[in-house]
């Protein structure tokens, strides 16, 4: 019994000592860049033309709802007017309905040209009475440019325009052609913005060096144990479909109902599928983002990411427990809509419901139809899957990572820098089979309050954060384009 037990104290200390060992060798993952190159931004005058372009209710069409095309005509006349230089010296192409797409030629066109984008659309303003500014007054006030738009996503289209006509002023001359897209419809998918502009590019036979389009943020107290802010990169993002069940009966009166009705049918699928939710995994972008943040957490912690092959059941466990975290490590079903009988007195000859699916990128559609149906395992439940994949997860072993992460270290000094997974979608899905290389990141600092304010109330970007993005954009075209 003592050799068992000396046996087991043995292999403990020879646990213990690998995964200290892992830890102190669990190194950051931070550049050390040098800083950025003085460029002078007008902070006032960018101000005052986001707010502006704020003005014109850019709301793309949906559910039946046309486009307010007035709008999208009136914002690039005044694009037209602000950015001079942009539009006399960048060749530019109207794309579906309201997109656009400008060719900044490189000294060099062999080589693969670099993508910045952007959106003109945002969506619905509600309860506009309750706002503290009008939602498309374009107003700058207590240092804030304020409505709807500022940070989702006209902050950021301005803010390359500005970085691109103040490089061109200048006298900058790309190496590398540059492209700048702007789409008009990612509040809905971006069917006939982005992806039009994709399909454009593949076949003119275009490859994209890098592609960065909006994403998450400079994290202000974002990620628990970790006290910088942290820019979050999304490097790959996760797909959107519906799933719809229907179950339909013969019907008739509610007041000779059979055992099982067609609603109750439908609720027992639906229960058994929220019992038994989709397994959890720590990979991909979220694996990368502990692998960044982790060597700059406490030893703890430290210890915890630095050996996730022991620990990654532990990690999924506790960030299984918020819809936020959650939402990160697992494909998620969510029931959204709903129907029955048309009256509380008759039997619904057909029952339905519509549950909005997000694949963890690997998990493919077609494995979340096989899911569902071995789930609620009831061949009187009809089945309907469809939508858009999950996109591929981005290279870290780029020249367009790397300039990225240079970039905004130069820019942002104090600021670590983090791969993540975007949970939302975005135009820039449309673009992986251009490049290795896409990436999703708005150069802000966002606390939870702030990240509540985009589809929210009282969305707004302050005067100095607009400013610091336009110098993030100029550093960053001087990186990937000399």
């Amino acid at each position: 019994m003592k050799r068992v037990l000396l046996a087991l104290l043995v292999l403990l200390l020879l646990l213990v000592g690998a995964l200290v060992v892992r830890t102190l060798r669990f190194g950051s993952r931070q550049v050390t860049a040098e800083p950025a190159e003085p460029f002078s931004v007008d902070a006032t005058g960018a101000a005052g033309r986001l707010a502006q372009a704020l003005r014109h209710p850019t709301i793309a069409a949906s559910d039946g709802t046309g486009a307010q095309d007035a709008a999208f005509q009136a914002l690039h006349a005044q694009l037209v007017a602000a950015f001079p230089l942009v539009h006399a010296q960048l060749g530019h192409e109207a794309v579906g309905t309201h997109a656009h797409l400008y060719t900044w030629k490189g000294a060099e066109p062999e080589l693969h040209p670099v993508l910045l984008m952007g959106h003109l659309d945002v969506v619905p303003a509600e309860a506009e009475a309750t706002w503290s500014h009008p939602p498309f007054g374009g107003v700058v006030a207590d240092g804030y440019i304020q409505g709807r738009g500022a940070l989702d996503d006209k902050g950021s289209v301005l803010a390359i325009l500005e970085a691109v006509e103040g490089l061109l002023a200048q006298g900058h001359r790309p190496r590398r052609t540059v492209l700048l897209a702007f789409g008009a419809d990612e509040e809905i998918g971006g069917r006939d913005g982005a992806a039009r502009v994709a399909a454009l590019l593949r076949e003119r036979g275009v490859r994209l060096e890098s592609v960065l389009d909006e994403g998450g943020p400079i994290g202000v107290g974002l990620v628990p144990g970790v006290d910088a802010p942290v820019a979050l990169v999304g490097v790959a993002e996760k797909g959107s479909g519906r799933v719809e069940l229907r179950v339909s009966s013969s019907g008739g009166h509610a007041s000779m109902p059979p055992p099982q009705t067609a609603a109750n049918i439908l609720a027992r699928a639906l229960v058994r599928l929220e019992e038994h939710p989709f397994k959890p995994g720590l990979r991909g972008g979220t694996r990368a983002l502990f692998e960044h943040v982790g060597p700059e957490m406490g030893f703890g912690m430290r210890l915890l990411f630095a050996n996730t092959w022991l620990f990654a059941p532990l990690i999924e466990r506790q960030m299984a427990g918020a819809p936020s975290t959650n939402a990160s490590i697992r494909t998620t079903l969510a029931a959204t809509m709903l129907e029955g009988s048309p009256k509380p007195n008759v039997l619904p000859a057909q029952a339905r419901a519509v549950l909005n699916v997000r694949p963890l990128p690997g998990d493919s559609l077609e494995a979340v139809r096989a899911h569902v149906r071995d789930v609620v395992d009831d061949a009187r439940v009809e089945l309907l899957v469809e939508g858009d994949e999950a996109s591929p997860v981005s290279s870290l072993d780029t020249e367009g990572w790397r300039q990225l992460q240079r970039s905004i270290r130069q820019v942002f000094p104090d600021v670590l820098v983090a791969p993540f997974l975007t949970v939302a979608a975005t135009d820039a899905r449309h673009f992986h089979p251009l490049s290795d290389s896409v990436y999703r990141f708005m150069p802000v600092r966002m606390t939870r309050e702030d990240l509540g304010r985009m589809h929210g109330r009282d969305e707004r970007l302050s005067v100095a954060a607009h400013a610091a993005a336009i110098r993030f954009y100029a550093q960053y075209l001087r990186n990937t384009t000399r």
